[in-house]
């Protein structure tokens, strides 16, 4: 698509939206002062329920006549009165704050309003639906731009809004893609502060789209702007070429009607989150609203696909179509020549619903009684769903659109002359076909004189499509995968969303399959919490709390309940016998240390067929099936013999037999495991590095060698190396052998004196990096004593990090301890492991170091672990990883993910090896391509320091020809007349501040991961001088609504260099080089100064700064004043971007609109009118004939008297109240009349003093001056 104008790309957007089926409409068409003469305008296309009636109030945003028309009629069953109730909670939808309103809301609509109505004499709690998710063509959706908001003081113009049933789900901001300043940011501005000004309308709102017309991002309405992702494809099956544009992708994508339901009502969660105050130790509960992204969305779909088919639940499919035998089709068309609508036949029969998909796969091929049955076959001027014309049959399924009363008068006369020829009509409901589908074949099979065996057969033992209770035999045909209880693997790389999209797949097979039990398995207990965390703060979307199974007895009943749930738990608990001393967080290996004697199976838990079993890290050992001969040891550890023993997907299958597998995994299957496909089959989706990072999920990970930083000897070096050889992909080791060098390795990594120099490294490593780079670091340690060990002396030398205080402190270690743990030292057990009080955690205290860490703002920002929060610990501000442990395989990749999360504008994450996994992370790359992945695990430091030079060279070239670098070599004095000349030669250039401003921020993301690169170091003063440019000029950013970049959030610090720590910025004074006035800033002597300044360009940028800060000012109470300043200033403003005006004609310009806000400033006082009496005399002055007829006098009389009346009648929220507004709106009115206000101009003159009373009401509120 070509770069449009703005107006361009809407008319774009809206075609595309026309082609999808959303009927447009302008939003002045339905405004409510639109006259009722003009009519409304007619939408396209068609509307199929009618047409929305205008506002009654620029303040309604949703459209109250669609919704109720819905709600009538998605719900014919439910009593008017009901029905009233229904609407009116939809409409009073308010909390303070927005995110909770925001998700009372969504409950409502994705599931139903909850209304209590009296039956049989007794009062039922039944729900009134607002969408029909099942049929989405019986739902009305509009596409609405331009529509008007006021709310409060505040006017707002939004481009596009999505509605479905007359509710506003889906806002779209667009911007110009030929303009540089608007960009896609920009538009996600817009919508922050359409939440500020308008947040009525954000009652309503699924999500939001922000695009320039090339690029567009979706994304909620508590989502920041990184987190605002592409949608890559339409159909899930390729991603789509780049010369296609993303808006034209994401509309097609997202907006299919289907889709966009699918996403509201199954792909939307509102995440609880606990935040503790590091001061006052308070809790707050924190909620955080995401929706899915594009992989997520389809891969989950997929996965419910396969789910279905590995149940063996029938899955509807298109089949092709059979051409009619020679000679039938007269006879199949009832007899009658006229074949006008086959082609229409046809179409239907591509499109067929759900249900039709369903029923059709029972009719066809002659199954039911040997009958041939046809679909969507024409008999005259009609095509019936199904006809079997052996028996003169026809079959209609019918949605509850045929519950309409004219809908169903239609009904009957169709049915009236399908029988006047002979045929029989049988009618279901959609509900039929789902929830009763053997009483729907007996019906069909009482037309048969005899019912074969078969067929009674059928009929009795019928499975209901849609459900899982009774899928049919293990493996029994239907195709590759039917029944054979593997859904399959999903391979989404760490960081990408795994757990969230484990969420979707749960919640979607609780609301398609009839009461399934889920099981979430992983297997280490910190893991199980951790997406046991997850799922809870997702309960809203799955409808119910999952539960822990604390023991093999509690699951075994939990497994038993026939009304289903979310059942967590570890795979140790299908052992056979209890997990090996110590903790579920350790296992040791398969079958050691459980006694005597073979393991040879797990006693059945239950034999139910609708458990789904979700695996978490699909790929490990654990799910294997392979048999193992292990020492068996007295308790001293001695060996006593060998006993056989099984991987744990045989005591799976044993324990749950009839479960369907299916696994999520962040790495990889190995080509050469055949356990994992053998367990969940094959893979679902894929979705890889490369990906991830391209679409902005993830951020790249870089790697950084500091081995020579601490002392290693040879022997250790080699040890490490026969010790890695030795390792299994999960870090565990086997062999007595290798124990016994695991204990010698342990002693030369956890050596005292090179902990000293380790300890030395890193915290020098991280003040640094945290100089420029706000986050977070967490240190991977070999052991539990080393940890203790590496504690001690990083406090040795930062004694302020410590805290014994789990609430306080910025340095914690986090592992599990056991009972034989010392508090202290013991001198008669001197090898013993000693772990103090402070670092002795346990479940509920690790819960809160956890929330800490996630915390940005928490003072704790490093941890150290051995095990613990190395997979499946999302901590998006966590920068840095610091490794002292041999990993390799998954492990490491898992490992290594934690510093790969999205936060602000992080540009990466860093690895720093101080024990040699660089060989181990070469071979994890090599097995990830291998697998078919594409994308580095981790890119090397060097390539952040040649990127690093790389932009540095691009912001120099911007200064060819003027030599900044001056001044690293004057005194102080010169150096603030240098910043200015610097600042004067970037506003010269074309679009030189924006560009600067871009290039200059690239360039400090890039320096923050370079650093402390010693290269990287090297240019911190130059890079600091670029970042003092930048400051100063983005103080010339704002509108007066935001303050333009400096509030953007951010992780990129400004490098402290004492060389330009004299140029700090305080304001825009600064910035410009000139002295803040002590006077107005409009006095003729500051304006003087301003036109007098050497720099001209720094004055343009500071007159357009101020003259557009004052006038908004204005705005706030005198709205028809500030209007006309603010034309003006925009109007000079687009002259000079367009070259119409030079440098010094344009500083003429502006001063001579200063010198305008001066003279409207000092008319009230002139007037003799107080200020908010003058807001109401400029709001009538407008009216040229007003003024001439009743002249200045008359008219501040007016002024005066409806500034009084308004100041006694308008409440603090009068504005939200019609009642209020319309007693207001008599008074205004009856005192024009009084003072004879031309008639034909009142209504003009009521809606602008009605908007100044607002704006009035709200400076007022403000200002405390009244209300």
């Amino acid at each position: 698509m070509p770069a449009f104008t703005e107006s361009e790309i809407e008319t774009f957007s809206l075609d595309e939206l026309k082609r999808l089926g959303f009927s447009y409409i302008p939003g002045p068409s339905i405004a409510p002062d639109v006259e009722v003469t003009d009519g409304l305008f007619t939408a396209e296309p068609s509307v199929p329920f009618g047409e929305p009636e205008k506002r009654e109030s620029y303040g309604d945003v949703v459209l109250k006549s669609t919704l109720e028309e819905a709600i009538e009629r998605l719900n014919p069953e439910i009593p008017a009165a009901a029905r009233q109730e229904a609407l009116k909670a939809v409409l009073s939808v308010y909390s303070p704050q927005l995110i909770d309103a925001n998700e009372n809301f969504h409950k409502l609509l994705a599931e139903g309003v909850p209304v209590t109505v009296r039956k049989d004499g007794q009062d039922r709690g039944e729900r009134v639906w607002l969408v029909d998710f099942q049929n989405p063509e019986n739902n009305v959706f509009f596409s609405i731009n331009q529509f008007t908001i006021i709310e409060r003081n505040q006017n707002k113009r939004t481009d596009i809004i999505l509605y479905v049933n007359g509710l506003p789900l889906v806002v779209i901001e667009l911007k110009n893609p030929a303009d540089a300043n608007a960009t896609i940011r920009k538009a996600y501005d817009q919508i922050q502060t359409y939440k500020i000004v308008i947040p009525s309308l954000f009652f309503y709102n699924a999500f939001c789209v922000i695009s320039d017309g090339l690029e567009a991002k979706a994304g909620t309405l508590s989502a920041p702007f990184s987190r605002f992702q592409a949608w890559k494809t339409v159909d899930g099956k390729k991603e789509s070429p780049g010369h296609v544009s993303q808006l034209e992708v994401l509309i097609n994508g997202m907006f299919n009607k289907a889709t966009l339901l699918d996403l509201i009502r199954n792909f939307i969660v509102f995440e609880k989150y606990k935040k503790i105050d590091a001061k006052t130790g308070l809790t707050q509960i924190e909620t955080v609203k995401k929706i899915a992204a594009y992989h997520q969305y389809y891969a989950v779909n997929a996965a419910l696909v396969s789910t279905r088919r590995a149940m063996g639940i029938l899955e509807p499919r298109p089949s092709p179509l059979a051409p009619l035998p020679e000679g039938e089709g007269k006879n199949y068309r009832g007899g009658l020549d006229f074949s006008g609508l086959v082609t229409e036949a046809r179409e239907l029969r591509k499109k067929q619903t759900p249900v039709e998909e369903v029923m059709w796969e029972l009719l066809r091929d002659k199954k039911l009684q040997g009958l041939k049955f046809r679909r969507q076959h024409q008999i005259g001027d009609y095509i019936a769903d199904f006809y079997c014309n052996e028996l003169k049959l026809v079959v209609e399924l019918d949605g509850s659109v045929h519950n309409i009363p004219s809908q169903s008068k239609k009904d009957s006369t169709r049915d009236a002359w399908l029988k006047s020829l002979g045929n029989r009509v049988l009618r279901f409901t959609n509900t039929d076909i789902l929830e009763n589908i053997p009483t729907v074949l007996q019906s069909i099979a009482s037309f048969s004189a005899h019912p074969s065996p078969l067929m009674q057969k059928v009929i009795s033992s019928a499975p209901s499509p849609g459900s899982a209770s009774h899928p049919l035999p293990l493996g029994e045909g239907r195709g590759e995968g039917y029944a054979n209880r593997k859904a399959g693997v999903i391979w989404h790389t760490q960081g990408s969303g795994k757990s969230l999209s484990m969420v979707f797949y749960a919640g979607k097979l609780i609301r398609n399959l009839n009461n399934p039990t889920i099981v979430v398995i992983t297997d280490r207990n910190d893991l199980d919490q951790q997406l046991f965390d997850t799922f809870a703060a997702s309960s809203s979307l799955l409808g119910q709390k999952p539960v822990q199974a604390d023991s093999r007895e509690n699951l075994k009943a939990l497994l038993k309940v026939a009304s289903g749930g979310i059942v967590f738990t570890t795979m140790q608990k299908f052992a056979p016998s209890a997990p090996s001393p110590g903790s579920a967080s350790h296992p040791l290996p398969l079958g050691e240390g459980r006694g005597e004697g073979d393991i040879s199976s797990m006693p059945c838990l239950s034999t139910r067929r609708n458990i789904i079993v979700i695996a978490d890290e699909a790929h490990r050992t654990q799910y294997g099936f392979e048999t193992k001969f292990i020492d068996t040891k007295d308790k001293d550890g001695n060996v006593t013999g060998t006993r056989k023993a099984y991987g744990f997907a045989k005591y799976l299958r044993d324990a749950i037999p009839n479960a369907t597998f299916i696994g999520f995994t962040g790495t990889p299957v190995e080509s050469t495991d055949i356990n994992t496909p053998a367990v969940f089959g094959n893979y679902i989706d894929k979705y890889d590095i490369a990906q991830s990072v391209d679409d902005g999920a993830t951020v790249k990970i870089y790697y950084e060698s500091r081995l020579a930083k601490v002392n290693l000897t040879e022997n250790g070096r080699k040890l490490i190396e026969d010790f890695e050889k030795e390792m299994t992909d999960d870090g565990a080791t086997e062999t007595q052998k290798a124990k016994v060098k695991w204990t010698k390795l342990e002693a030369i990594v956890g050596h005292p004196e090179r902990l000293k120099n380790l300890a030395r490294d890193i915290v020098a490593h991280y003040e640094k990096r945290s100089e420029v780079f706000e986050g977070k670091a967490m240190i991977v340690a070999m052991s539990r004593r080393i940890a203790v060990a590496l504690y001690g002396e990083i406090v040795a030398l930062r004694p302020q990090w410590h805290s014994e205080d789990l609430k306080a402190g910025a340095l914690k270690v986090v592992m599990t301890s056991s009972s034989s743990d010392k508090m202290e030292f013991d001198p008669e057990d001197p090898d013993s492991l000693v772990i103090p009080a402070h670092h002795r955690t346990n479940k509920e205290s690790r819960g809160m170091l956890a929330e800490r860490m996630k915390d940005p703002k928490d003072p704790l920002k490093l941890v150290i672990v051995r095990d613990m929060w190395l997979t499946g610990f999302d901590v998006p501000c966590l920068h840095t990883l610091y490794i002292d442990k041999l990993m390799k395989r998954h492990t490491l990749m898992q490992a290594i993910a934690r510093v790969n999360r999205v936060f602000l504008d992080k540009p990466g994450g860093l690895v720093v090896d101080y024990i040699g996994i660089g060989t181990a992370l070469k071979e994890a790359l090599a097995f990830y391509a291998g697998s078919g992945g594409k994308g580095d695990h981790a890119e090397t430091m060097q390539k952040a320091l040649e990127m690093l030079l790389e932009k540095i060279e691009v912001v120099r070239q911007m200064f060819h020809g003027f030599d900044y670098m001056r001044f690293f070599a004057v005194g102080t004095s010169e150096r603030l007349s240098l910043i200015l000349q610097t600042e004067e030669f970037v506003l010269a250039k074309e679009h030189g501040k924006d560009r600067f401003i871009k290039e200059s921020t690239a360039l400090s993301k890039l320096f923050a991961l370079a650093v402390p690169h010693e290269d990287a170091l090297d240019l911190s003063d130059e890079i600091a001088f670029f970042q003092s440019v930048r400051a100063r000029l983005v103080k010339f950013e704002g509108d007066g609504e935001t303050d333009g970049r400096k509030n953007y959030e951010t992780a990129i610090r400004q490098i402290v260099n004492q060389s330009v720590a004299s140029t700090e910025v305080v304001d825009i004074f600064d910035a410009a080089g000139i002295k803040k006035p002590d006077i107005s800033l409009l006095s003729e002597e500051f304006l003087q100064d301003v036109k007098e300044m050497a720099h001209k360009n720094l004055g343009v940028e500071l007159l357009k700064k101020i003259l557009n800060d004052e006038i908004r000012a204005r705005l706030k109470f005198n709205i028809t004043k500030g209007k006309n300043l603010l034309e003006m200033l925009e109007a000079s403003i687009k002259k000079y971007q367009n070259n119409l005006l030079s440098t010094a004609e344009i500083i003429e310009e502006l001063i001579s609109i200063a010198r305008e806000i001066r003279s409207v400033d000092g008319l009230a006082e002139k007037l003799k009118l107080t200020k908010d009496e003058f807001a109401f005399y400029s709001a009538l002055e407008v009216n040229d004939s007003a003024v001439v007829a009743l002249g200045d006098e008359t008219l501040k009389v007016i002024a005066r008297e409806i500034a009084n009346k308004v100041r006694k009648n308008a409440t603090i929220d009068w504005t939200m109240k019609e009642s209020a507004r319309a007693k207001l709106m008599v008074i205004v009115r009856r005192t024009l009349n009084k003072y004879g206000y031309p008639p034909d101009k009142q209504q003009k003159a009521v809606d602008t003093v009605m908007k100044q009373a607002e704006v009035m009401a709200d400076y007022w509120v403000n200002t405390d001056s009244k209300i």
